[in-house]
């Protein structure tokens, strides 16, 4: 009797030291990532490209985590507002930033900004690029790339462009058009949003517009809008009767236009880890697949440390455009 009941002490003392060295294995009342709902930062207005993929992917967290990933919209400064809310908030993995290339080009052109993207924020993931296409109205003349830019070469600076803003898609994707073409275009931003672009390109009163493929689908399809070409090696797949620039004779092969995620600088190295595994986990699931071949998106994935690789790659080619097309913001 003294023996079993020696046995069955010493069991229940092994199992309290297990539970003991458990215990102590996490601090008291810590508690999993996420444990409180999620701040998604996009600093562009709702309704874009970049904003229609980070709703989905903060869907998709929302429903991996069990909390809120809550989008907040910060437009404003060419991308340099709602970097810089990112940037300054507490590192403490509860306020994310679904960035893109302006984190890139502004640090050339509005550097009194006091922002800087490589100093200021953590790399977390590049998850996508997106191809552009160029857009006319359905009245315009031209059927083809080289019969606009046979135009524009005849009527310099008469034809114009919109975008965002300085920094924005739009922007510097029609610079590029523009350097490699050799032809001068003029300028026109919108600021608050491109529901107004999207009137004024349909009616002919902005000349051309390039947009990226998802964000320009709907009206490319229902021929609001007459497409001439995309950017990119291949053609769309959502838009695969398109022909690329290559085809007709103009080099616009890269794709200008990316997402990446970001933290605050300091945000812990196993927080940045999971988000990194968890997003890479969404955009392999089947669904998300078929939604990005529909909005253009190519996913990418891979390291913080590539993230960070290719945001200063990105830097320096941009402040080459930026020098040599003289742009810059006041």
């Amino acid at each position: 009797m003294l023996a079993r009941f020696a046995g069955a002490f010493v069991t229940v003392t092994t199992i309290l030291a297990s539970a003991m060295t458990l215990g102590l294995a996490q601090p008291i009342g810590a508690q999993p990532y996420p444990n409180k709902p999620v701040r998604l930062v996009i600093a562009f207005p709702a309704g874009g490209s970049i904003d229609t993929l980070g709703r989905i992917l903060a869907g998709k967290l929302s429903e991996e985590w069990g909390q809120n990933v809550v989008v907040e919209n910060r437009p404003g400064a060419g991308g340099n507002l709602g970097a810089a809310a990112a940037a300054q908030a507490a590192p403490d993995g509860y306020t994310l930033h679904l960035g893109a290339q302006t984190l890139a080009v502004n640090v050339t052109i509005a550097p009194h900004q006091g922002f800087d993207p490589v100093r200021d924020l953590e790399p977390i993931m590049l998850v996508a690029t997106a191809q552009d296409v160029l857009m006319v109205a359905p009245s315009a003349p031209y059927r083809t790339v080289q019969e606009l830019i046979a135009d524009a070469k005849a009527r310099p600076d008469q034809l114009n462009y919109a975008s965002l803003g300085p920094g924005s898609s739009a922007h510097l994707a029609s610079v590029l058009f523009a350097q490699v073409a050799g032809i001068k275009l003029q300028h026109v931003p919108y600021p608050t949003g491109m529901s107004q672009a999207v009137t004024d390109i349909m009616t002919g009163r902005i000349s051309l517009w390039l947009a990226t493929v998802g964000g320009a689908l709907g009206n490319v399809q229902s021929g609001k809008v007459r497409a001439l070409a995309v950017s990119g090696h291949a053609r769309s797949e959502a838009l695969p009767e398109v022909a690329t620039f290559k085809e007709q004779g103009v080099a616009m092969e890269e794709e200008t236009t990316w997402f990446a995620f970001f933290a605050p600088k300091g945000t812990p190295r196993d927080v940045i880890a999971k988000v990194n595994r968890d997003v890479a986990r969404i955009l392999a699931q089947p669904d998300i697949k078929a939604r990005g071949v529909t909005l253009g998106y190519r996913f990418i994935g891979g390291s913080p440390e590539e993230l960070a690789s290719f945001l200063k790659n990105e830097i320096a080619k941009w402040a080459e455009v930026a020098k040599s097309a003289n742009l810059t913001v006041r």
